[in-house]
């Protein structure tokens, strides 16, 4: 179970930190997509994108809650 986190005496959820982390990993891969030009083949980007973020949050929260 995730809990949230103290700051400064203020309260965070982790969310706070895993959806920039998914975010970075979303861009990381998107750039090695284009660099590779892989891209092309996929047919609905945002829908792609919108998809690849929520696994990579779905994954770092698995990762986390352990």
């Amino acid at each position: 179970m995730l809990h949230e986190m103290g700051i400064g005496g203020l309260l965070f959820s982790p969310l706070v930190i895993m959806v920039p982390v998914a975010f970075l990993f979303c861009l990381i891969i998107r750039q090695l997509l284009h660099q590779l030009g892989w891209r092309r083949y996929i047919w609905r980007e945002a829908w792609f994108d919108v998809g690849l973020f929520v696994c990579f949050l779905g994954l770092i929260f698995a990762v986390w809650s352990r």
